[in-house]
């Protein structure tokens, strides 16, 4: 178990080198990786010392320890499940918008995250070419343009007819990516309504009652889950659209999600 823990906490160490040579040090979440190694150089360390020296540790802290650790392995995996089942069952069915989520933006240039998310949607748009795609994300720290912005000029320059995308760059987080993007759609409803009155368009069906509107979100495949909760929260029953995340960073991206998942249902978000 020694060399195990030992071992486990020179990859954390090793995983951590590759994430900052390969996508910066600034990289969001990063330092849980030397953090790991620590706690797992402990363990190690702890392990080998009550075995050279049985009888002089308390019974109770190797057990309080070893069920501390136990749960939050636990809860970890089971928060890992349910994450791999929404990317799994995420069928990406059509819907009258969908919401792509942002991701971030090198100065102008889009990360590899986003990239992904991009190319899903115009595989998207060319099997169901009448959806709506609503491009929501603010613009953050190292960011000059909005992620919005940026998602918008690739996907014209990729050939995504501009009446099919809507705009949303006020958001800084999941909840408000869905709170605003939800807004837009209410907007751009309103106004196809309003321009079908004004213009006597016979061919325009208003919905009826009870026929809601279909929104569908686009993600990378680890944020699925807390995206659709979140959706949920907002009562949105959403169609899931799952995007491929880069492999280099894949550990990575879905441990930093798992916390995530956790730390919004811990503050009601979920």
């Amino acid at each position: 178990m020694v060399w195990f823990l030992g071992g486990t906490a020179v990859l954390c160490l090793l995983y951590y080198i590759i994430i900052v040579i390969y996508s910066g040090v600034s990289t969001s979440f990063a330092l849980i990786w030397p953090c790991l190694a620590i706690f797992l150089g402990l363990l190690a360390a702890g392990w080998w010392f009550g075995s050279q020296h049985e009888g002089r540790i308390p019974v109770w802290i190797g057990v309080s320890v070893g069920t501390v650790c136990a749960a939050g392995f636990l809860i970890l995996v089971i928060t890992e499940v349910l994450i791999g089942w929404s990317a799994i069952t995420a069928t990406g069915q059509p819907a009258d918008y969908v919401i792509v989520l942002g991701a971030r933006v090198r100065g102008t240039k889009i990360s590899n995250s986003l990239k992904q998310r991009l190319d899903r949607a115009i595989e998207y748009s060319e099997e169901y070419p009448n959806t709506v795609l609503v491009l929501s994300g603010g613009k953050g720290p190292g960011e000059e343009i909005s992620e919005a912005r940026a998602m918008y000029e690739y996907l014209q320059y990729n050939g995504i007819p501009e009446d099919k995308l809507l705009i949303e760059d006020q958001s800084s987080d999941t909840v408000q990516n869905i709170e605003f993007s939800r807004t837009v759609i209410d907007r751009q409803e309103y106004n196809k309504a309003q321009a079908a009155r004004a213009h006597l368009m016979e061919f325009y069906r208003e919905r009826p009652d009870g026929d809601t509107i279909r929104i569908g979100i686009l993600t990378s495949n680890y944020h699925v889950f807390r995206a659709e909760a979140i959706a949920r929260r907002q009562e949105i029953e959403p169609v899931g659209v799952a995007a491929a995340c880069d492999p280099v960073l894949a550990v990575h991206l879905w441990l930093r999600e798992a916390f995530a998942v956790l730390k919004d249902k811990f503050m009601g978000r979920l």
